[in-house]
């Protein structure tokens, strides 16, 4: 619940300024509250901007009061939606079962479903990590075949990173990373292993961004309190492309 309708619109054309066209190898998107998807759908216009929503209700209509949908998703432009965001599971009580059932809804509608995975701080200095992320990876992703999970990205997002100023270090990063790319490859092979997307998300910023992407299993960042700041995320969106063109 970041920005007002004004400055979310300011942010919005900033980046498709700074990104008209092709982003050299970089996919980037944005995920605003949805009041003001629209908003920004018309401020991004037709550059290199994609547009997401931060969350769904597994029902595409209905009585479901306050809750938004995949098909209304769609019909305001958007391409992504975030699923399973730690915020989520642990403010608004998500389960793993939840995810899950917003995953295949999202498969099934068109939309590319962002599905969020981490550990609290309590879990990593107790060495439940693995433990933790397999769970969740096991159980949020149940069910999907190879054409399904081959259209989701995972993002893992260490809660004690999110907002703290702390950041997991590229090597912390990567093991996790490591371990996910090896649980998609246990489950599935590993053409399919290597086709999904994983991304980093935990205080991202762009002095640190260039050291987490080079990992070899980070794909990519699922960005916060850096994306509010038009200079910021574009600072991350440039180490990634300089990585992507090298």
């Amino acid at each position: 619940m970041n920005l007002a309708r004004a400055s979310s619109i300011e942010l919005a054309e900033a980046l498709a300024a700074q990104h008209p066209g092709d982003a050299q190898g970089v996919e980037i998107a944005v995920c605003p509250p949805s009041v003001y998807l629209d908003a920004v759908r018309q401020a991004l216009g037709d550059s290199a901007v994609r547009l997401g929503g931060q969350d769904m209700y597994p029902a595409s209509n209905g009585a479901f009061t306050g809750e938004i949908s995949s098909a209304m998703l769609l019909d305001l432009g958007c391409h992504y939606v975030i699923l399973g965001h730690s915020e989520r599971r642990a403010l608004m009580g998500e389960t793993d079962e939840q995810v899950n059932r917003k995953t295949r809804a999202a498969l099934e509608n068109g939309l590319t479903p962002i599905v969020c995975l981490g550990e609290s701080l309590d879990q990593r200095e107790s060495g439940k990590t693995r433990e933790v992320v397999s769970g969740q990876f096991e159980n949020s992703l149940a069910g999907l075949d190879e054409a399904g999970i081959s259209r989701i990205v995972i993002a893992y997002e260490p809660v004690w990173a999110i907002g703290t100023g702390k950041v997991a270090t590229p090597e912390q990063a990567e093991a996790v990373h490591d371990d996910l790319r090896k649980m998609l490859e246990n489950r599935y092979n590993t053409e399919v292993a290597e086709r999904v997307q994983l991304l980093y998300g935990g205080s991202v910023k762009p002095g640190n961004a260039a050291d987490l992407l080079a990992q070899p299993n980070v794909d990519g960042a699922l960005v916060g309190g850096a994306s509010l700041k038009a200079d910021d995320f574009s600072g991350i969106i440039q180490a990634a492309s300089e990585l992507a063109t090298q």
